[in-house]
């Protein structure tokens, strides 16, 4: 009879769990929701003049699409790295593993892995709760947690229990992305499988989240705190769960407590009544000016949840002024949205329409050169180098104006197509990092002569929100290499400069 009860009761779990794809958002002007097509225009239009690279946006008002856009060679079916946007994923499984009673916020984390802790650890440590490192307070440096070895072949979480922990837990914040990933150890501890699978059932396939992929440390878990890659309409799904607290389609996905507490205040940190950073923390979810909350990460990868307003914005961007994306969504959609609908606009829709078709990442302008013909299928070689580059050549291409550029790196050689005035996708093998930032990936490059001796490439990984420039000055047998990276997780862009010479 035991036996039979466990199998019933797994059967129900299973039925519950089971689920059809769900359909596209429902899609809406913008006039029938309550916001003017002229008014996310001008958002569109800031947007893309100011902020350093915008790749993609949707804007849900009353569950429903009322504009979306990908600026070229970004795509809707494309995922997107999300950086810290995954820590409020990791938040959300948490969540759903305490109301399943297999932890609890309040665990300590001295008690949920014994075989890791330091063998005298001092009475912060001994303190430590889940809650803490959801808060972002667990009393630690930034100083003793930066750098962290994400890359290690050896017990992260080990590492992390052996940093200092100079203050009381709950006492201070620190931003705390290695705390995140014991979050994400936490839940695959206590039950059984990685943050990745264990929303599987639970989160993603119930939102439709096809595909979500979740890179992970050398011991097999989550990274938790990034590493997670999305859809853009995946994060708008994710946005419209929390705005309607949990519920999805008739069913309760989250406990709608959980939404109501992870996005509350839960840790001052700041005093600024205007700053995007300043409005406290909830649980791996960032408070906002107006009464709104996000999740972000890295680079501009927003889920700005407006629960006033019934409105959901998610973005993807390349930017290193993630408080200016932000406040032209204050300036631009928040005083736009109306309690009622708008009279309807059709010139306006079709003007925004026409706008939010032709978006494009800006393209190298091109000047004539007087080197280029005699550049044209010559090889450049380099001595050794940090980007392991051993050499390029510049050659024409099956596309009108193209431009091939074929490259030795890495110990391989490569090739891609640069289109003039456009984007031609291809492949190319990087040096891959733990941040999913390198690797065999798809890109799309552009390029152009942009001074007389100077050949220009853009190569930009549209899975992820950076574009890298090659600037190559050819001055006789020479070439003169600037490389430069669209943003760095570390601050300002890198680059790097290299000499070669035309091979004999």
């Amino acid at each position: 009879m035991k036996t039979s009860r466990l199998a019933l009761a797994a059967a129900l779990a299973a039925s519950c769990l089971a689920v059809a794809p769900a359909a596209p958002l429902p899609r809406d002007t913008p006039e029938a929701q309550g916001i003017s097509a002229r008014a996310i225009l001008a958002y569109v239009n800031a947007a893309d003049a100011t902020v350093d690279a915008m790749n993609s946006f949707i804007l849900v008002r009353h569950g429903r699409v009322v504009a979306e856009g990908w600026w070229t060679p970004y795509a809707p079916g494309e995922p997107h790295l999300m950086f810290s946007l995954s820590k409020s994923f990791t938040s959300t499984a948490v969540g759903l593993a305490q109301s399943e009673g297999k932890l609890s916020i309040y665990d300590r984390v001295a008690d949920l892995f014994p075989a890791e802790m330091p063998e005298h650890p001092g009475p912060n440590l001994a303190a430590l709760r889940l809650r803490d490192l959801l808060r972002m307070s667990s009393g630690q440096l930034e100083s003793d947690i930066r750098p962290f070895p994400f890359d290690s072949d050896a017990s992260l979480v080990k590492y992390f229990l052996a940093r200092p922990v100079t203050f009381k837990p709950g006492t201070h914040f620190v931003y705390n992305t290695p705390g995140t990933y014991l979050l994400s150890a936490a839940v695959q501890k206590a039950t059984g499988e990685t943050v990745h699978d264990y929303l599987m059932p639970r989160l993603f396939e119930p939102l439709g989240i096809e595909n979500p992929r979740w890179d992970g440390s050398a011991q097999g878990v989550s990274f938790g705190g990034f590493g997670l890659s999305l859809r853009t309409e995946d994060i708008a799904r994710f946005g419209q769960l929390l705005l309607q607290r949990g519920q999805w389609q008739g069913r309760q996905l989250v406990p709608s407590a959980w939404v109501d507490e992870a996005t509350a205040l839960q840790t001052s940190n700041g005093g600024d009544p205007a700053g995007n950073w300043d409005q406290g923390y909830g649980y791996q979810f960032w408070r906002c000016p107006h009464g709104v909350y996000r999740g972000d990460g890295a680079f501009g990868q927003l889920c700005v949840v407006m629960p006033q307003y019934d409105a959901v914005l998610a973005v993807t961007a390349g930017t290193r002024d993630i408080g200016h994306e932000l406040n032209l969504v204050w300036e631009h959609l928040l005083p736009a949205l109306k309690a009622g609908a708008l009279p309807a606009d059709p010139a306006a829709d079709a003007e925004l329409g026409r706008r939010l078709a032709a978006l494009t990442l800006p393209t190298p302008a091109g000047v004539p050169s007087n080197v280029a013909p005699a550049v044209a299928g010559r090889k450049y070689v380099f001595d050794p180098n940090p980007l392991e580059l051993d050499s390029i050549t510049l050659g024409p291409a099956a596309a009108a104006g193209a431009t091939r550029v074929t490259v030795r790196l890495h110990g391989l050689d490569q090739a891609f197509d640069c289109g003039s005035g456009s984007w031609i996708h291809g492949t190319l093998e990087t040096k891959a990092d733990v941040w999913g930032l390198g690797g065999k990936a798809p890109i799309a490059a552009s390029g152009a002569w942009t001074a007389p001796d100077t050949y220009t490439a853009l190569v930009c990984r549209y899975r992820t929100p950076i574009t890298t420039a090659y600037h190559l000055t050819f001055t006789g047998d020479q070439v003169d290499l600037v490389v430069q990276a669209s943003a760095d997780l570390d601050g300002a862009p890198p680059a790097v400069r290299l000499a070669g010479h035309a091979a004999l």
